[in-house]
């Protein structure tokens, strides 16, 4: 069993006035991490940020990250101070079989405005801009919100990396497919990628291009650095943008494009993929890779196949038959579903899983 490691706590974060030393002094006095002395090139990097009534839903994503994976992982688990205990017992008590080391990390946003930056959106979700100015070690992450499941390894989505071009620093999936039913192109009252926008509840991203790029902008003709364009991005839109700092990831890239690298639907599946008839035609030839849940739909009824798979994966035990402790039972129940739209094309949601089980019995006959 792997043990976590040991937690990191600051009492002088953001202590430091920027116009002593520049931004980039700025962060680097910031931030100090004893637990990080190398990086490994053979661990990937996952991180997900967790407030209020979002532990359970955590936990479910992280087991469905361990249940896959063939790389070691490495969990950045970002929560408010009160969850960190209950992260720790039930994490303690995974059989990891030396796959997993996770971290624990307090909420945190720049002092003099961490009111506003906690408050936009949901609580602690704009956590995740600031991951590349705080993990500094590390090279490349995958960020996630807390209502993911994957279904195939995590290793496959982290593959993206090597398919960058030159000038990409970060990875995402379309907003939505079809922009008949799409938010953006049709109520955004701020600039945002593409035709239909980018949704940043999965985002891949190689944080050291990131930390190293300069953006252009639409508020000085100089260019500016991540840490540097925050603050002034949230300043200008705060009353134009209604997802937080999505909008604000929109904006970026907008004015970025070169920089993002576009993934398929079926790697950040969500209701509005068959809420309305499907429209993730990746998803329909290849199941869906990662299951993205917004909205509450694992916790209400409004969407039974989505909350069918959470439930399976759930309350699956480590070391149990995947086929039938989870897979089976999965399918019964998602045949319960048939009368919704996304039960009606049900079968996405177990094509891959039932490939992802096969290829995990695969790999442990040949002793991998």
């Amino acid at each position: 069993r792997c043990k976590n490691l040991s937690v990191s706590f600051w009492n002088s974060y953001w202590m430091l006035p920027s116009d002593v030393c520049g931004v980039n002094c700025f962060w680097e006095a910031a931030f100090r991490y004893d637990y990080m002395k190398a990086r490994s090139s053979e661990k990937m990097h996952l991180a997900v940020v967790a407030c209020g009534e979002r532990l359970e839903e955590t936990v479910t994503m992280l087991r469905s990250a361990i249940i896959f994976s063939i790389k070691p992982l490495q969990f950045h688990i970002f929560a408010e101070d009160q969850l960190h205990e209950s992260f720790k017992d039930i994490l303690d008590d995974f059989p990891y079989e030396g796959k997993v080391n996770y971290t624990l990390y307090p909420i945190t946003f720049p002092t003099e405005s961490a009111a506003e930056w906690k408050k936009l959106f949901k609580p602690c979700a704009s956590q995740r801009l600031f991951l590349p100015l705080i993990l500094k070690n590390v090279d490349s992450l995958l960020y996630v919100d807390t209502d993911i499941l994957f279904l195939r390894p995590v290793d496959d989505i982290w593959s993206f990396l090597g398919k960058f071009n030159s000038t990409q620093i970060a990875a995402m999936a379309p907003e939505h497919e079809e922009p008949r039913i799409g938010w953006y192109n049709r109520f955004a009252r701020h600039p945002y990628y593409g035709v239909t926008g980018i949704n940043s509840g999965v985002m891949l991203m190689n944080m050291t291009r990131i930390r190293r790029k300069y953006f252009k902008n639409d508020m000085t003709p100089v260019r500016l650095q991540w840490g540097e364009i925050l603050m002034p991005l949230l300043k200008k839109y705060k009353l134009n943008i209604t997802w937080g700092d999505q909008d604000l990831l929109n904006i970026m890239f907008f004015h970025n494009p070169e920089s993002l690298y576009v993934f398929p639907c079926q790697w950040n599946y969500r209701p509005d993929h068959c809420i309305y008839g499907s429209n993730c035609k990746e998803a329909e030839e290849e199941g869906i890779f990662i299951l993205h849940g917004n909205r509450g739909v694992y916790h209400d009824d409004k969407q039974p196949t989505f909350r069918a798979v959470y439930e399976a994966i759930k309350n699956y035990s480590f070391g149990d038959d995947l086929v039938h402790s989870l897979l089976q039972p999965l399918e019964l129940e998602l045949q319960k579903t048939m009368h919704t739209y996304c039960g009606r094309v049900y079968r996405v949601f177990i094509k891959q899983l039932t490939k992802s089980i096969r290829d995990l019995y695969g790999r442990r006959s040949r002793g991998r």
